[in-house]
């Protein structure tokens, strides 16, 4: 344990940083879980406003400095790429009643 006053008070605030990085790194790690989930899944629509929300949880943790702007531009780029990757769903054709 630290005897120095400013030691201890060092302590402190290094704790309330930790846990505030904490919780921003599980938000941006949620957010990328949840968007590769859904790119695999047929909704296209869901995965890209999934993808989208991701990012933006990302640009957040690079505003308040939890995670280098690089680590965010590379993990952005990735999920971008799996999401463009990932196989066109396609419809199925409407049943059309044949002439024969």
């Amino acid at each position: 344990m630290a005897n120095i006053k400013s030691a201890k008070k060092r302590i402190r605030t290094s704790e309330v940083k930790r846990l505030r990085n904490k919780a921003v790194k599980s938000q941006v790690k949620t957010g990328i879980t949840r968007a590769e989930k859904l790119i695999l899944s047929p909704e296209k629509d869901a995965a890209k406003e999934a993808v989208t929300t991701a990012i933006s949880s990302l640009d957040r943790a690079v505003s308040k400095g939890v995670i280098h702007a690089n680590n965010a531009a590379r993990r952005k780029s990735r999920l971008v790429k799996k999401l463009n990757r990932a196989p066109a769903v396609e419809k199925k054709p409407e049943k059309a009643e044949e002439a024969e």
